[in-house]
């Protein structure tokens, strides 16, 4: 009889230990690697119009782009080293303040280029007709 106590209490340790992890893994974010892979497959494939998510750090701030929809322009650098150009509609979407070096998450459709690509559509579409995106900036989402 002792030695099923023991058993049992082994038992609902090791459950407890195993839920306590779960519950760790189901809270946190997705990691870079993760959330960067359909990004990292779509480039590596040459493929455009694809929806994705990235994390990475920006590398570099551009003019904005102000013929016909104006776009703030900005390169942010990956994980792996793929460097991409995101253009954020600033005539649907605030512009986002930020600087080299900053973090950012966001979301749009990857467009392949022999540059890196680009990432468009960072914004919601009042039309409903395109998936919406977002860049998440020190805790703030701009859509």
């Amino acid at each position: 009889m002792r030695s099923n106590s023991r058993l049992l209490a082994r038992i609902v340790s090791l459950l407890i230990v195993l839920l306590v992890i779960g519950l760790q893994v189901w809270h946190k974010s997705p990691s870079p690697t993760t959330t960067n892979a359909a990004l990292r497959a779509a480039a590596q494939a040459h493929a455009s119009q694809v929806e994705v998510e990235a994390r990475g750090r920006v590398t570099r701030l551009l003019p904005d782009d102000a013929q016909g929809a104006r776009h703030q322009r900005f390169l942010v650098r990956i994980a792996d080293g793929l460097t991409i150009l995101v253009a954020h509609n600033r005539d649907l979407a605030p512009r986002v303040p930020l600087h080299p070096g900053d973090s950012v998450a966001l979301r749009g459709e990857y467009v392949w280029n022999e540059r890196g690509g680009m990432i468009h559509w960072t914004h919601h579409d009042p039309a409903r007709r395109h998936e919406p995106g977002w860049i998440e900036y020190q805790g703030r989402r701009y859509d």
